[in-house]
């Protein structure tokens, strides 16, 4: 931009990102980072001095640039209407444009085609699914494009092992004049540069590129795309505070985009690894970050900014699992106010220091522990926030010598030289260790400023940065729930305090294995089979006893039901999150906790079958079902409220509500035995329900020969809610219409007089009418049961349970 105005960066137009800023009095284009934004939000939302604001690049939908446009929306409409908001990509169509022209209030959505070329497009067809099936379909596809179009090639593949993985097979396979050249995050600046660069004349080039490539970057020269169709994303669990990364389709935007660097210049082809089918099928825009992310970070904000997501407009909300599970880490940091989402003093010293939460937890406590630990941390933090700077010739590979940090730190601070045993032959990255110190710096500088407050803090055990597990305990700060302890019998494997067990991806290749029992992981993956450690650093020997590490230790006596012995039991145990230390048996407690534990020993071993329910109980239950969910008019009608749900499902999810009060002296489960259920479950109902209940929902039908027979309300579910009475067809003579139950005619189910039955039916009057009903059934049976009555005319009869009497037609 500078350079368009024949001026230098600086002057007209400059930049600030973290630690870096080049500006003066004459600037008025100033280009910064969305975390350097968002800091400027925090400080003075009403951004004095700027007249305009513009989101650039908007279709990556970050959780950061989202968050920007939230809050300056609300910060225009409250504070300086005269302030202007653009949001610009040059993918932002259809919903995207008018979802963000909404949360702006109704801003216009301006659009121009710009300048491009036509692309020709050509579909292949999808790879195998095996290893090296991609990696082979692209080499094809590359060679196939060379020598159908003219120009470089830009390939786009999922990440950086494919990248890798590909390179040797095109180079092999090219010949003289085609450079292959691999473009990523974790290559050496110099590497990047040369992708970037413009080919030689004579020389054509061919750049295997992440979705890097999509926007961020122009790489000159290039008239041909070779699209895999896939990216690499990263995805958080909430229920496990662990990413990983997960091989997605593009979105049709995002290829699109793809597609379209091939018609910068020039026209273009562009050969994608997929169906057009396919491409009709994809998401229509790449899924926004904030709805898979770790959204700690954003909940510090919101927290600082004093507003909870509800009061905010956004495009696409934080998914409530993903802010439940950010408040609860929060608070596990002291970063929000005891009970609220207002942030503490600790927090918002926390959110000034822009680094994941975690880490501003462990700056912020390690500052306490002395000046060496302090640094320490800092180094830790900018370290954690960079790629692994450890890397073997010309590429970085996950992991490097193995997963000790201890090993990075030590590289850094220049105990040991490249290439040096304990690295097993591995260098430094001179580009990442030049920015890993001077972040490290300015964390430290922004420490400095609160020294003389947390002075008033009570004070960390002291830490000497020379300490073999110093590493280890500042991190434990940052991860207390990815605190890990071995497991025994599984080497390399590891059980988290957080619950979730855990691996080193080889085992017998890792150092730490062989470190001790205790570690606490950095860089964990959150794969759902069994998460793998890629970064740790060893804790001492007795971690549990250690000072900092002793208030994560805690004490305490469980009731448990013990389903092998059919009893309550009780054991005091001495956990470190949810690693076991120590476990005592006690003696079967009594009051509240056995009576949870026996309510829970029901709920998920035993069941209502573990009750002794008798089946007059049954079927007064059956008939509570029946008012609750087929009639509860009638329960209205009464002047009563609506009748409980007394299903099992919902008997077993309210067990405290009806049978803790009658558990109290039971231990096992002869004694469940013992309790009276029936007592228990009539105590749901008020005295008036348990009125209406006998009022309009009879146990017994008088029949009109006298007979009273019994009413079965438990077929209710599986005969359409209705209400079954079993009745000899010769009892119901002379009644014209269909009992009925609080409204609902009973289902007749109307038997022979050998008591089989020979018709059902809610219709009675119908039945005795019809050719098919009554009729029917007196031919088919008269000659059978020739002792009984089968008048012609059913309704003028007279009902009877007993054999016709001598003379008698």
């Amino acid at each position: 931009m500078a350079s368009a105005l024949g001026e230098r960066v600086g002057e007209t137009v400059g930049y600030t990102v973290r630690g870096d800023s080049v500006v003066s009095g004459r600037t008025r284009i100033e280009v910064v980072t969305s975390g350097v934004l968002l800091r400027r939000l925090q400080r003075d939302a009403s951004l004095p001095g700027t007249a305009a604001l513009l989101l650039d690049e908007f279709h990556e939908r970050s959780v950061d640039v989202d968050l920007a446009l939230t809050l300056a929306a609300q910060a225009q409409a409250l504070l300086r209407p005269e302030l202007r908001l653009v949001v610009m990509s040059a993918t932002l169509g259809g919903a995207l444009a008018e979802g963000a022209a909404a949360v702006l209030g109704g801003a216009p959505i301006l659009r121009s085609e710009g300048r491009s070329f036509a692309v020709e497009l050509t579909h292949l067809g999808e790879p195998g699914r095996n290893r090296g099936d991609l990696e082979e379909a692209v080499a094809a596809a590359v060679k196939r494009a060379l020598g159908e179009a003219p120009g470089d090639a830009l390939v786009f593949l999922p990440g950086a092992p494919e990248i890798r993985r590909t390179l040797p097979l095109l180079e092999g396979r090219l010949g003289g004049g085609v450079a292959v050249l691999p473009l990523y995050g974790d290559l050496l600046q110099e590497q990047q540069d040369a992708a970037l660069a413009p080919s030689p004349p004579g020389s054509r080039r061919v750049v295997l590129a992440t979705s890097i490539a999509e926007s961020s970057l122009t790489i000159p020269g290039v008239r041909i795309v070779v699209d895999a169709g896939l990216s690499r994303r990263s995805a958080f669990s909430p229920s496990t505070g662990l990413s990983r990364l997960v091989t997605v389709k593009t979105s049709a935007a995002s290829a699109e985009q793809r597609a379209g660097r091939a018609g910068r210049t020039a026209p273009g082809a562009c050969f994608r690894l997929y169906s057009a089918a396919s491409q009709a099928q994809r998401e229509p825009q790449t899924a926004p970050e904030i709805l898979s992310a770790d959204l700690a970070p954003l909940a510090l904000e919101l927290a600082v900014w004093g507003a909870a997501e509800t009061d905010l407009r956004w495009l696409d909300a934080p998914p409530a699992a993903g802010m439940a599970a950010a408040r609860a880490l929060l608070r596990g940091v002291g970063a929000l106010q005891e009970g609220g989402e207002a942030p503490s003093v600790h927090g918002r010293r926390m959110a000034s220091l822009a680094v994941h939460p975690r880490l501003a937890h462990m700056l912020l406590r390690a500052q306490q522990a002395g000046p060496g630990a302090e640094m320490l941390a800092c180094t830790l933090a900018a370290m954690l926030e960079e790629r692994d700077l450890l890397r073997k010739g010309q590429t970085a590979i996950v992991g490097g010598p193995g997963a000790d940090i201890r090993l990075r730190v030590d590289a850094l601070e220049g105990r040991l030289r490249d290439g040096a045993p304990e690295l097993g032959g591995w260098d430094v990255d001179r580009g990442v260790a030049a920015r890993v110190r001077t972040a490290a710096a300015l964390l430290s500088a922004q420490l400095r400023a609160y020294a003389d407050e947390l002075k008033e803090d009570v004070p960390s055990q002291p830490l000497a940065a020379d300490d073999a597990c110093a590493v280890g305990l500042l991190l434990s700060l940052a991860y207390p729930d990815r605190i890990a302890r071995a497991r025994s019998g599984k080497a390399g494997g590891y059980q988290l305090a957080s619950g979730k067990q855990a691996q080193f991806p080889r085992p017998q290749e890792e150092p730490l294995v062989a470190a001790g029992a205790w570690l606490v992981a950095a860089d964990v993956d959150g794969d759902p089979t069994c998460p793998r450690i890629f970064s740790a650093a060893p804790l001492p020997a007795q971690a549990q006893a250690h000072p900092w590490l002793a208030p994560l230790v805690s004490t305490e006596e469980r009731v448990f039901w013990n389903p092998s012995a059919g009893s309550a039991g009780a054991r005091r145990l001495r956990t470190l999150g949810a690693i076991l230390l120590a476990e005592e048996v006690l003696p079967t407690p009594t009051g509240e906790a056995l009576v949870a534990a026996l309510t829970s020993g029901i709920r998920e071993h035993l069941g209502l079958a573990g009750l002794k329910e008798s089946r007059s109980t049954r079927a007064w239950r059956a008939r509570v079902q029946f008012l609750a969910t087929y009639a509860p008019a009638a329960a209205a009608a009464a002047g009563v409220s609506p009748l409980p749900d007394v299903c099992d499902e919902a008997l077993l999810a309210s067990l405290e509500a009806w049978l803790a009060p009658f558990l109290h002296g039971v231990a096992s489960k002869a004694q469940l035995a013992q309790v009276d259920v029936d007592a228990a479950m009539r105590s749901l109902l008020s005295p008036a329900q348990l009125r209406v209940v006998e009022d309009v929902a009879p146990t017994h039908f008088t029949a009109p020969s006298g007979s009273r027979l019994p009413i079965d309300y438990e077929q209710c579910a599986l005969n359409g809610g209705v209400p079954v009475l079993e009745v000899r067809l010769q009892e119901m003579f002379g009644f014209t219409r269909s009992p009925d139950v609080a409204g609902v005619p009973l289902c007749l189910s109307l038997l022979s007089p050998a008591g089989r039955e020979v018709a059902r039916t809610s219709d009675l009057s119908s039945f005795w009418r019809s050719p098919s009903g009554y009729a029917a059934v007196r031919k088919d049976l008269r000659a059978r049961y020739a002792k009984h009555s089968w008048p012609e005319d059913p309704l003028t009869a007279a009902p009877t349970s007993r054999r016709k009497t001598k003379g008698a037609e």
